[in-house]
């Protein structure tokens, strides 16, 4: 199977969501912008009011812990003890390969690419692998599920017995599962006391406020509580505790929204099949579009003012992300069907 060794590890990674620019890139887009690049859910989770001292001053001790067992409900972990909270997963994903001296690390790919860049400013050996018997020898081996960009989804069971393999030879598990609120019962969350699992959560997708800045590591006590430590104190802001905990108590929200996550990806399915893009893979956060003329679909959208994810590696791919309303899928429709 097919595996790349990662080499220039400070090469820039493109991500989604760079308005500026897609601006630079097609002067005189139609505005505003309809920005499709991401994965996440376009009708965010109501704010909930904040009280003033929210802002002024440094959260107490109780409010984390009222967060960390807001968010052991939520993604079915054993305990608030076994969960670590960070500003965004995305400091996690860096944070955690400084918690191990350099080995070898193996990220089932292709995904997201920050997980292998981390690991290698670390000092780490990556590379990254297309199959699962290629993650056996690795120290850490690295899974994103759901994947991004395809979707694809490893169950729980697998996972785990990755987990033990990888913790009887001295080494971690970590599962990335930016986006498996979507599919709650692939998630191994309920497993994050096993020996060796890390899994990491972002609260900004699903709940649609990533400017919030909040992400979970759910692992065994022991190390959770070593995340916590390199994090340091007081490091999620007061109002992101009060948000972040409002959003993971609200059950009703949840599950009305996975409903219309659902209808939303539908919708999307049949505006790119009305285009001739037949869909790859996916989640209902975001759809994996496959086609020879994906540049050409890139650059109709753009001048449209409509970004969506492209892949350097892939040039056959586009990811799109829901639009937020029938407005925005009317306007992707008929970009799509421009000439």
């Amino acid at each position: 199977m097919a595996e790349t060794t990662v080499g220039t590890k400070d090469e820039p990674i493109l991500h989604g969501g760079d308005l500026d620019a897609a601006r630079a890139a097609f002067p005189g887009a139609h505005e505003p912008w309809l920005d499709l690049s991401t994965g996440i859910n376009p009708r965010p989770y109501p704010l909930p009011p904040l009280a003033t001292d929210a802002w002024t001053r440094l959260p107490g001790r109780g409010e984390e812990e009222g967060l960390r067992r807001a968010a052991a409900g939520f993604y079915g972990a054993p305990s608030p003890d076994h969960v670590a909270a960070a500003p965004g997963s995305q400091a996690l994903i860096q944070l955690l390969p400084r918690l191990r001296p350099p080995g070898t690390v193996a990220v089932l790919g292709p995904t997201y690419a920050e997980h292998a860049q981390a690991w290698a400013q670390a000092g780490h050996r990556v590379r990254t692998v297309a199959g699962l018997d290629e993650l056996a020898d690795a120290d850490v081996a690295v899974v994103v599920n759901p994947n991004n960009p395809d979707g694809r989804i490893l169950p729980p069971d697998t996972l785990s017995a990755l987990a033990a393999r990888r913790h009887a030879a001295g080494g971690w598990l970590v599962v990335d599962e930016a986006f498996a609120e979507v599919t709650p019962q692939a998630s191994i969350a309920p497993r994050a006391g096993m020996p060796g699992l890390v899994v990491i959560r972002s609260f900004g997708k699903f709940f649609g406020l990533a400017g919030v800045r909040l992400g979970f590591v759910l692992a065994a006590p022991a190390l959770a509580g070593t995340v916590s430590a390199a994090v340091g104190p007081w490091a999620v802001a007061g109002p992101a505790l009060a948000i972040g905990t409002a959003a993971l108590n609200d059950a009703a929200w949840a599950q009305d929204t996975r409903r219309w996550l659902e209808a939303a990806a539908r919708r999307l399915d049949g505006v790119l099949a009305g285009a001739g893009l037949a869909v790859a893979g996916g989640t209902s956060l975001f759809r994996l579009a496959e086609d020879h003329r994906a540049p050409e679909f890139y650059s109709r959208l753009g001048r449209a003012g409509i970004l969506v994810r492209r892949f350097a590696d892939h040039p056959t791919r586009l990811r799109f992300g829901l639009p937020p309303d029938s407005d925005g899928e009317r306007r992707l429709y008929v970009a799509l069907a421009a000439k």
